[in-house]
């Protein structure tokens, strides 16, 4: 049994050491040699995709890197699993998207807005995800 005294140097301590971790570790994770943000590819019609993501609430059902809901597909790496030619013809299809009982908005988008949401889902696919692409949910295999 520690005594006082001891109880409180082992509680500094390991405070102590735990900080000083945590700030290396801060520190480390900011050097611009381990950004794995995949900033320097950021175009503007990666950043129009992403505008597009957001005005459709398509995060309301697909995941990308693990967040958003599950209704729909993961697609983080989309374009490399399905192809760019396969995602503009489900953003362009005429009528509902409906694999597996599940329907996805018939967008009907233009050229640009296709080119511009590819170009976001290509960025996003090119992120280094420390393995992540490799854990896939059941409903990635669309």
């Amino acid at each position: 049994m520690l005594s006082k005294s001891q109880a409180r140097t082992f509680f500094l301590g390991g405070t102590l050491v735990t900080f000083l971790a945590f700030i290396g570790l801060t520190v480390y994770s900011f050097q611009p040699k381990n950004d794995q943000s995949n900033i320097k590819k950021l175009d503007a019609k990666a950043i129009r995709g992403k505008a597009i993501w957001e005005a459709n609430n398509c995060m309301g059902c697909h995941t990308l890197m693990g967040e958003g809901g599950y209704y729909a597909p993961e697609l983080t790496k989309v374009i490399e699993r399905r192809g760019e030619g396969y995602v503009k013809a489900v953003l362009q299809s005429p009528i509902p998207w409906g694999p597996k009982g599940r329907k996805m908005v018939k967008y009907e988008m233009n050229d640009e807005d296709t080119e511009a949401m590819i170009a976001f889902l290509k960025w996003v696919g090119e992120i280094d995800l420390n393995g992540f692409d490799r854990v896939v949910s059941p409903l990635a295999k669309d």
